[in-house]
């Protein structure tokens, strides 16, 4: 085997190794929502290429209001999913879209875009 074949060969397994980090990995506990005056739990998520942040934490009970500010043009983040909630929004390039739901049990809720490749996680407490 050739020089050059075994940079390739290291380089592809390199980037094997980083998508299954990107899609399998465990995720960190996240950022917690802000409770407003209103009432509501807050997060501003950026949608950039990955959701940002991409977990949350909420109390259960108490309503949540999830804002997604979209700063791209790839097709796939013109849409976001959460299924647990029966809820979904369209994200138009550069508008804040509020996606408001109030989650009754505990547990770990993930978000999505439309083709299911951005992916984010609500824990609710």
């Amino acid at each position: 085997m050739s020089a050059a074949q075994l940079i390739v060969t290291a380089a592809g397994v390199g980037l094997i190794a980083l998508i299954a980090w990107f899609f399998w990995a465990p995720r960190r506990e996240g950022v917690r929502a802000a409770l407003t005056s209103s009432g509501f739990q807050e997060a501003l998520i950026l949608v950039k290429g990955a959701y940002t942040p991409d977990v949350i934490s909420v109390e259960r009970g108490k309503p949540v209001r999830l804002s997604f500010r979209r700063e791209e043009t790839a097709a796939c983040s013109e849409k976001v999913l959460l299924p647990d909630f029966a809820r979904q929004a369209e994200l138009p390039e550069g508008e804040t879209v509020p996606v408001e739901f109030t989650p009754e049990q505990p547990g770990e809720y993930e978000f999505t875009c439309g083709m299911g490749m951005l992916r984010g996680k609500l824990i609710v407490r």
